[in-house]
């Protein structure tokens, strides 16, 4: 079972790294993580770039800024799983999340 994770990304460098790192430590490990930049301007599309280098599970989009619900929206078009999951970016994910 393939779990969509969709994570919208507005000005979120400060704390995303905590979110993509709840992720990545979930025990259900047949999941795809979608981060979509909706346009921020500080750094986060360049720590989504470096997780999404080192890790094929994740997916890494920008944009301009359209706001949280079309940037969700997106992330439902291109996500490939049977279930998705929204996360937001200041959010943190217990690690038996998707397993339960």
């Amino acid at each position: 079972m393939l779990f969509s994770v969709v994570v919208p990304v507005y000005n979120g460098e400060s704390f995303l790294e905590k979110t993509i790192q709840s992720v990545l430590d979930q025990t259900h490990t047949n999941w795809e993580l979608i981060l979509i930049d909706d346009g921020s301007k500080d750094g986060s599309y360049s720590l989504m770039e470096r997780y999404g280098a080192q890790d094929a599970r994740i997916q890494c989009l920008t944009q301009e800024n359209r706001g949280v619900s079309y940037t969700r929206n997106r992330g439902i078009d291109l996500a490939t799983g049977d279930y998705i999951l929204f996360v937001d970016a200041d959010d943190e994910i217990a690690p038996n999340t998707l397993e339960t």
